[in-house]
């Protein structure tokens, strides 16, 4: 990963990205207890896949190595939607 990391050009924010993808996981599971945190944590965590899978585009990635972050933008952002309208 930390190869990955320097790769992009991204290496200097390789420690706040692991923290907010481990903030986001938390709030998911949180949010099975108190839903306005899974809205926030998915809203965000599908945030972050969509830089992701824009940073695996400009760097010329082939269509399997950004198929993962995309469907996970997808999957997060079904569930903040999900977590919106179920209020």
């Amino acid at each position: 990963m930390k190869e990955e990391f320097e790769r992009y050009g991204l290496d200097k924010f390789r420690k706040l990205i692991g923290y907010l993808q481990l903030l986001g996981g938390t709030g998911l599971l949180l949010g099975l207890v108190w839903q306005p945190i899974l809205a926030i944590a998915s809203g965000g965590l599908s945030l972050l896949m969509m830089i992701g899978f824009g940073v695996r585009l400009k760097m010329k990635d082939g269509f399997w190595e950004s198929m993962p972050s995309f469907v996970f933008m997808l999957l997060n952002l079904y569930i903040c939607i999900q977590a919106i309208s179920n209020r």
